[in-house]
């Protein structure tokens, strides 16, 4: 019966998107031949209106493309637990995917050739659409289950966080249609209640309680130190006609997430691994090339007479190379330009800089309170050693100390160093904690998204460079 409800619901949802791709295609011929866009040229000059059925022809291709890229992405998988950001994401990526099929077939098919402002229109409005349309298909499944439609009644088996953080997570998202009615754990427990649902018994009865309750599903998540109880459960539960769901608990070590993948039939869960991967990686780095290349072009001019001050004001070179550790904890030579004197850690070694710093040059104070002398770390960025967002990278002796003091220290070397962060536009710069600053460097990881640095970019620019802790 559920498998039906879900069949259903994802051939709807099929249904719904091959309308919409369809509906805005048509569409945006429309919007390019007939309304105000047809005197724009600047991407593509038609010399007559192309009539209708050069664009309707193609249709049932386009739904198939469209269908299908979004099937790849997953977006119809039945039976699966996913969050509304998450299924945006799977739209959004299954929409680029059936962009870019064809557009292919268009570079090499002339049959299947279209004015660009036509493609431009379509992506951003199809896009949009369809997102719309998934957001009405939660709505309305959202409130059938709420009056009692398509529900999966689940027994919970376990304890720990990762079983309390579960059911939390369920209860977030009603459309999912699974209702927790209690937990199961093991005989020691003392537990009455989890997560605000009833204790139904120990794990030795947990086949005759799914029975009374009449369970649809059951979830395990057990903490490590019961994995061995694992097995004996799905052993009591291998004859019982339900859906059996394992959550690892790895709550305590996944500080950064984790991610489930399939090798060749293994399941595999990552732990603490990058969120900048694929085309977010692309699109960040390649951002990072822009902004870099055409700061240093736009700013070359401030370059040159900051250099020229460096160089008047003060003995020694106009730039300082310091060593620094960034991706995955490889060093590199992080680029500014010199405000203290050349001799300025031969006595004392590597220290936090202070309030009215008596190594600084006139010069250099200055350059450090309005941050200028950070600006040649954009060749930093353009060589791909730092990234314009991210944690700020710190010197090697410092990093050997923090990371026997901090937990998951290092894991902020999990992405590219960058000139700013979230830390930063939060007020940790200089010589503020620590702890907190790796708060927020985690907290960035954990959230990356491309909207996030562009965010982070903004408040940059908002705050300025000036800071009471640059110094």
């Amino acid at each position: 019966m559920l498998k039906r409800y879900q069949s259903i619901y994802g051939n709807a949802l099929r249904v719904a998107d091959a309308c919409v791709v369809v509906g805005f295609w048509l569409a945006s011929y429309w919007a390019r031949f007939f309304t105000p866009l047809h005197s724009l040229s600047f991407l593509d000059t038609p010399k007559e209106v192309p009539v209708v059925t050069n664009y309707a022809d193609i249709t049932p291709l386009i739904a198939i493309i469209w269908v299908g890229a979004l099937s790849r992405a997953g977006v119809y998988a039945a039976n699966e637990m996913r969050s509304r950001r998450r299924e945006a994401e799977l739209v959004v990526k299954g929409h680029v995917l059936a962009l870019l099929t064809f557009a292919t077939l268009a570079f090499f098919f002339k049959h299947y050739s279209c004015s660009r402002l036509v493609m431009v229109c379509f992506g951003i409005s199809a896009g949009f659409g369809m997102l719309v349309v998934h957001v009405g298909f939660r709505t309305v499944l959202r409130q059938l289950r709420k009056h009692g439609y398509s529900l999966r009644r689940v027994v919970a088996v376990g304890e720990g966080v990762g079983l309390e953080k579960l059911i939390e997570r369920i209860g977030w998202y009603p459309e999912l249609g699974m209702q927790v009615h209690g937990v199961v754990v093991g005989k020691d427990s003392q537990a009455i209640a989890v997560a605000g649902r009833p204790v139904l018994g120990h794990y030795t009865d947990v086949s005759e309680i799914i029975r009374t309750v009449g369970a649809d599903e059951v979830v395990i998540s057990l903490p490590p130190s019961q994995s061995d109880d694992v097995e004996r459960i799905i052993d009591l539960l291998k004859d019982e006609p339900l859906a059996i769901r394992v959550v690892p608990d790895v709550h305590p070590y996944a500080a950064l997430g984790c991610h489930f993948d399939e090798f060749d039939g293994i399941p595999i869960v990552r732990i603490n691994d990058t969120p900048v991967a694929g085309w977010g990686a692309v699109v960040k780095r390649v951002t990072d090339i822009v902004v870099s290349s055409t700061a240093l072009m736009a700013l070359s001019p401030v370059l040159l007479l900051i250099a020229i001050g460096v160089k008047l004001s003060s003995r020694g070179p106009v730039f300082y190379a310091q060593e620094r550790m960034g991706l995955d904890g490889q060093k590199f030579n992080m680029f500014k330009f010199r405000s203290m004197r050349i001799d300025a850690e031969v006595h004392s070694g590597a220290v936090w800089a202070r309030p009215k710093d008596d190594r600084c040059t006139p010069l250099g104070s200055f350059l450090r309170r309005t941050s200028l002398d950070e600006l040649p770390q954009f060749w930093n960025v353009l060589r791909g050693d730092m990234s314009l967002v991210g944690p700020r990278p710190e010197r090697p002796t410092f990093v050997q100390q923090f990371r026997s003091e901090i937990p998951h220290y290092m894991l902020r070397h999990k992405v590219r160093t960058g000139i700013t962060g979230w830390a930063q536009v939060q007020g940790w710069r200089g010589n503020t904690s620590i702890a907190r600053r790796i708060e927020c460097d985690l907290f960035y990881i954990r959230n990356w998204s491309y909207g996030m640095d562009l965010k982070i970019l903004l408040m940059t620019l908002w705050k300025g460079f000036v800071h009471k802790n640059a110094y």
